[in-house]
């Protein structure tokens, strides 16, 4: 295994390096995913047979509320990763739980939308556009689940272990995934709630 003491933890052996390598050949494919989805929902948005659309049903401060809460969580979780290069576990600690429990209040409030659509009776069945919508936001939402279980298994790691190149290497990869989910609620956002309340 070989040592460079002159970069970040995460990235000191040749292994860790691979591992970060890896995982963003990983968000490439995670890349074309999401855009395959956002291609369906463009292409079929006005889609709506005699169901709602997008101007019914979407409400700005709901989206507001989500967009503030995720890009929140992707601040707090860049300061999760300058404590760990610190070295300071604690407040490294603080800032991870932090984001998980933005992800965790921008995932309460999808689902409340979720629910808020089925009572009006905007379903998967309703149209092509809801169909869509539902499998695009679904998609980004079981990312965001499975990135709140991940989180919590590093914090866990953390706490016990402590800041070794094996934790901080799988820190500062969670870190990119995060930071993925954001920039693909970006896009959401703008593509998607923005241009359907047009």
């Amino acid at each position: 295994m070989k040592l460079d003491n002159t970069l970040p933890l995460e990235y000191r052996s040749e292994e860790n390096s691979n591992r970060i390598f890896g995982f963003w050949l990983f968000l490439g494919a995670e890349i074309v995913l999401f855009s395959t989805l956002f291609a369906v929902y463009l292409t079929l948005w006005n889609r709506t047979g005699s169901g709602p659309t997008g101007t019914d049903i979407f409400e700005l401060k709901g989206v507001l509320i989500e967009t503030f809460l995720l890009l929140t969580s992707s601040f707090t979780c860049g300061l999760a990763i300058h404590s760990m290069r610190l070295g300071l576990k604690k407040p490294s600690l603080v800032f991870f739980g932090i984001t998980l429990l933005l992800g965790l209040g921008f995932l309460g409030v999808e689902i409340a939308e979720f629910v808020t659509y089925v009572h009006e009776g905007a379903t998967l069945q309703t149209s092509a556009f809801l169909s869509s919508l539902f499998v695009l936001l679904g998609t980004h939402g079981a990312h965001v689940t499975l990135g709140l279980l991940w989180g919590a298994g590093i914090m866990i790691q953390i706490s016990r272990e402590g800041f070794t190149m094996d934790t901080s290497n799988k820190s500062f990869i969670f870190s990119l995934y995060w930071h993925f989910l954001d920039v693909v609620w970006i896009f959401i956002f703008s593509f998607v709630y923005l241009k359907g309340l047009m």
